[in-house]
C-alpha cells in the first residue's frame, strides 16, 4: 500500500473514532499504536511509543501547566477574581457599556491567571452575567461579550493551548507566550472599542448605573481597589523576573502558584475545600493535557515516519502549484470547519502533525503561525452551529437566554476576531516583536 494511503487511512479512522464520542487521547493514541505495530512489527512499534512517552517526561516546560492551573483555580475558588469584578463594578458602572468593559477586563485578568477559556467562561457567566442582566444590559451584547472575552484565555499568557503547540512543533514555551501578549491585548482593545461604540449609538444596549449604586465613599472605592487589584499583583510577581531573566519559565510558574496561594491564606480564605477542589482540579487538567500531548507525539512519529509531510507539501506546492500563502488560509479555514465540532486541543492533535512542519517548510515562522492558529481557535470557538463556547454559554446561561439568543450576539465579536486574525498575518511584528525583543536581550 503506498505511504500516502496509508496516511489518508489513519487519518481517517481517527476522525470517525472521534464521531463515536471517544476521548480525544484514546482515539488519537489507538490509531497510532495500531498504525506502528502494523508498519513496523513488535520492536519498531513497541519504541515509537516509548520514545514520545520519555520525551513527554524529559520536557521540562511542561512543569508550568500543573503551576498555572493550580495558580487559577486557587484565585478563583478563594473568590479573589469576584474582588475584581466589583472592583470594576463602582469604578466604572458611571460609563455607558462600562460593565460590559470591565468584564472584558476582568476576563483579559482571568486569561493572565488560569490559561483556560473554560474558567473565564465560567467566572464570567456565573459572577458578571447575572449582575449584567440585573442592570438593564442587552442579553445578547452581555453573552456575546462573555463568549469573547473568554476565548482570550488561550491567547493570553500564560496559555495552556501554547504549551501543547509548542511540545508539538518543538518551540520554546516562553517565545510563544510572550509572542501572544500583544495580539491578545490588541483584541481585548478592539472588544472595548467596539462595546463603547454600540453603547454611545445605542445607550440601552447598556445603560450607565444609576448613582446610588456607585457613590461609595472614597475609602470604600480605595479598598475595593486594593482588593481588585490583588490578582494583576500576582501575575506582576510571577512575569516580571521572568521577562527580565531573572527567573526561568519554571521557576516564574512556581512563584505564581506560591503567591497565589499565600494571598488566599493572607486573606483567611485559604480553606480545606478550596485547597482540595484547587488540587483536584489541577490534577485532572494536568493529567488530561499530558495524555493528549502524548497520544499526539506517537501520532506525529507515524506520520513523520511515513513521510506523509513531503508527500502534502509537494502536492500543494508541485502538484496543484498554490502560492504558501494561498495554503495558509487554506489551513486556516481548515481550523475554522473543524472546531465548529472540535475543541481546540483535539484540532491541534490532529492536523499538527502534518500543518506544522508543512508551515515550516512553507518558510513561514512557527512562533507566528502558532499566534495564528490560536486566534483560528477562538474564531472557531465561537462559530455556529457547534462552536464550543456557543454550547458552554448555553450550559451556564439562564434560561431567559435562549439559544438563539446566543448565536446571534457572537456575530460582532466574530467579526471583530476575523480583523485581528488578518493584522496580525499583514503585520507578522505584532506577534513576533515582543519574544524577539526579550530574548535578543
Amino acid at each position: 500500500m503506498p505511504y500516502e494511503m496509508i496516511a489518508t487511512l489513519m487519518f481517517s479512522t481517527m476522525m470517525l473514532m472521534l464521531l463515536t464520542g471517544q476521548r480525544v487521547f484514546g482515539a488519537i493514541g489507538f490509531v497510532a499504536v495500531v498504525a506502528a505495530l502494523l508498519l513496523w512489527g513488535d520492536k519498531g512499534g513497541y519504541d515509537i511509543g516509548f520514545a514520545a512517552a520519555m520525551k513527554l517526561m524529559k520536557w521540562y516546560p511542561l512543569l508550568t501547566l500543573p503551576m498555572f492551573i493550580f495558580m487559577g483555580y486557587v484565585l478563583s475558588e478563594s473568590k479573589i477574581a469576584d474582588d475584581l469584578y466589583k472592583m470594576f463594578h463602582v469604578w466604572m458602572g458611571g460609563l455607558r457599556g462600562g460593565l460590559a468593559i470591565g468584564t472584558i477586563g476582568l476576563m483579559v485578568l482571568i486569561s493572565a491567571m488560569n490559561g483556560l477559556s473554560v474558567a473565564g467562561m465560567a467566572i464570567g457567566a456565573t459572577i458578571a452575567l447575572p449582575e449584567l442582566l440585573k442592570r438593564g444590559y442587552d442579553k445578547r451584547m452581555v453573552t456575546g461579550v462573555i463568549q469573547a472575552g473568554s476565548s482570550l484565555g488561550i491567547l493570553v499568557p500564560p496559555s495552556v493551548v501554547l504549551v501543547l503547540y509548542a511540545m508539538i512543533a518543538r518551540q520554546p514555551v516562553g517565545q510563544l507566550w510572550l509572542a501572544g501578549v500583544i495580539p491578545g491585548l490588541m483584541m481585548a482593545a478592539l472588544f472595548i472599542l467596539y462595546i463603547t461604540i454600540r453603547c454611545w449609538k445605542n445607550p440601552e444596549l447598556g445603560p450607565a448605573l444609576n448613582p446610588q449604586e456607585r457613590d461609595l465613599p472614597m475609602a470604600e472605592k480605595l479598598r475595593l481597589l486594593r482588593a481588585g487589584l490583588l490578582p494583576l499583583m500576582i501575575f506582576a510577581v510571577m512575569m516580571v523576573p521572568f521577562v527580565n531573566g531573572w527567573t526561568s519559565l519554571v521557576e516564574s510558574s512556581a512563584i505564581g502558584a506560591i503567591t497565589a496561594f499565600m494571598a488566599a491564606v493572607f486573606k483567611g480564605r485559604m480553606t480545606r475545600e478550596v485547597f482540595e477542589n484547587s488540587v483536584r482540579n489541577t490534577l485532572g487538567i494536568t493529567c488530561m493535557f499530558m495524555w493528549i500531548i502524548l497520544a499526539a507525539l506517537a501520532f506525529g512519529a507515524v506520520f513523520d515516519g511515513l513521510g506523509a509531510v513531503k508527500a502534502i507539501e509537494s502536492l500543494f506546492t508541485e502538484r496543484l502549484g498554490l502560492n504558501p500563502w494561498v495554503i495558509l488560509i487554506l489551513m486556516q479555514l481548515s481550523f475554522i470547519l473543524m472546531g465548529t465540532f472540535l475543541d481546540d486541543t483535539a484540532m491541534l492533535v490532529i492536523v499538527a502533525p502534518l500543518y506544522v512542519p508543512l508551515v515550516g517548510a512553507l518558510g513561514f515562522d512557527l512562533i507566528w503561525y502558532g499566534i495564528l492558529y490560536t486566534i483560528t481557535c477562538q474564531i472557531a470557538y465561537m462559530t455556529p452551529p457547534f462552536g464550543y463556547n456557543l454550547f458552554l454559554m448555553r450550559a451556564m446561561a439562564p434560561p431567559e437566554i435562549s439559544i438563539q439568543d446566543i448565536y446571534r450576539s457572537i456575530g460582532p465579536f466574530v467579526l471583530v476576531m476575523v480583523g485581528a486574525l488578518i493584522l496580525v498575518m499583514v503585520f507578522p511584528q505584532l506577534a513576533l516583536w515582543l519574544p524577539n525583543y526579550v530574548y535578543g536581550n
